[in-house]
């Protein structure tokens, strides 16, 4: 079976969601004319939701970028202070030899 990542799971949901609001409304004892306004502003909001949430998921995935560069640089320092004393280690065994 293949795995979805959670964004995608997240569109299908909201895909069978609109899916289903159209088709209820299309059912629903309304004139056509009123029908399509509503459609219109429920489009109009599933449009702003989709697009707050995108911010709020790109405002997130910034978060963890700026973590991950933190995390790579406190390794590098750490990978730096290693070799340096390695090196150290070398310079001190060389001298006695």
């Amino acid at each position: 079976m293949a795995k979805c990542s959670v964004a995608t799971k997240v569109g299908y949901f909201l895909a069978g969601a609109s899916m289903g609001a159209v088709v209820v409304l299309l059912l629903a004892p309304k004139t056509g004319e009123q029908t399509r306004k509503l459609i219109a502003k429920k489009a109009e909001e599933g449009k702003d939701y989709v697009a707050s949430k995108g911010r709020e998921f790109r405002g997130q995935a910034e978060e963890l970028v700026e973590k991950g560069k933190g995390l790579v640089s406190k390794q590098k320092e750490r990978l730096a202070e290693a070799l340096e004393t390695g090196k150290e280690a070398a310079r001190s065994t060389l001298s006695r030899v």
